[in-house]
């Protein structure tokens, strides 16, 4: 019938769509990783610790300082990416420096400092880290070198530590800003003598601690003397207004004792007269190696001769 297709026909077509579709399968699949291709070249990741530059042709065309994913044109651009974070330039050797005295010292330090200006960092300096270590250790040392200069060795080693390094730190950074670099901070970690120096100063500081421990002692002599001295004078003072009091009070006690016997001799005379020879009699008679030589009729003897009627 004519309005039905011959299905012979109709599987010759679709075997020979397929057979195109085969033909041109290699083509598409070049064409897929064509794409991919360029998209590779085309996309990039910039860390959030580095700066990119994208430049055409040697001409930087773009700086990208925030992290994510960016683009550039194939082939005809490329990337560069430089650190973003605090870098340490640190001093391999000390170096000698000579104070306002024109003595030396070794000092050891270090710096701290990044990239705050890429564009500016590759101009000056082409993007090469190591010439910027180069001249940022040539700006430090020559502000270290004039700062020592001006201070004695008191000074640089504990009197104007803090200041230097200060003052040194916005010197190099006020230079270094012209190359896209900022100085943080600088630090200064040791400061010594050379061992030739070194004896010199320490027999100097050991003859004047000597020196020093000499007056104190001295001074602790004389002031010891001089306490002993008015110790013994207040000693003195204190024994003489004691012996005054003991005397003072020892003439009230014997003017006391005078005014009692005094009246009691008013009370009974012949009491009074027996009572003291008695007692006269007690100290002489006390030991039996006294000998006294009195007259018989002696007063001294009248209560011993007059006993019998004296107990009667």
């Amino acid at each position: 019938m004519a309005g039905i297709t011959d299905p012979g026909r109709l599987s010759i077509r679709v075997i020979g769509e397929g057979a195109d579709m085969l033909r041109n399968l290699p083509f598409v699949g070049a064409l897929i990783l064509g794409l991919l291709v360029v998209a590779a070249m085309s996309l990039f990741t910039v860390d959030q610790r580095q700066y990119a530059i994208i430049f055409q042709l040697g001409e930087i065309k773009e700086v990208i300082t925030e992290p994510g994913l960016a683009w550039k044109w194939p082939l005809i651009q490329n990337v560069r990416v430089f650190d973003k974070r605090i870098l340490t330039l640190e001093s391999q050797e000390p170096e000698s420096f000579q104070t306002a005295e024109k003595k030396p010292v070794l000092v050891d330090s270090f710096v701290k400092w990044r990239i705050q200006d890429v564009k500016q960092f590759y101009k000056a300096v082409g993007g090469d880290e190591q010439q910027a270590r180069t001249r940022l250790a040539q700006t430090v040392n020559a502000g270290l070198r004039a700062e020592f200069g001006k201070r004695t060795l008191h000074d640089v080693v504990s009197g104007e530590r803090e200041k230097i390094m200060a003052v040194v730190q916005r010197s190099a950074d006020a230079d270094m800003r012209a190359i896209g670099i900022e100085i943080i901070d600088v630090r200064i970690k040791r400061v010594d003598l050379p061992a030739e120096v070194s004896e010199s100063v320490y027999r100097r500081m050991e003859t004047e601690r000597k020196r020093v421990a000499n007056e104190l002692r001295s001074q602790g002599a004389a002031d010891a003397e001089k306490i002993k001295a008015d110790a013994d004078r207040q000693r003195e003072i204190i024994v003489a207004e004691a012996y005054r009091d003991a005397q003072k009070i020892k003439g009230e006690g014997d003017a006391k004792a005078a005014n009692i016997y005094a009246q009691a001799f008013g009370l009974n005379a012949e009491f009074f007269a027996f009572y003291r020879s008695m007692d006269a009699y007690r100290n002489v008679f006390k030991s039996k190696s006294d000998v006294m030589i009195l007259e018989p009729n002696s007063d001294f003897f009248k209560y011993l001769k007059n006993a019998g009627r004296g107990g009667k």
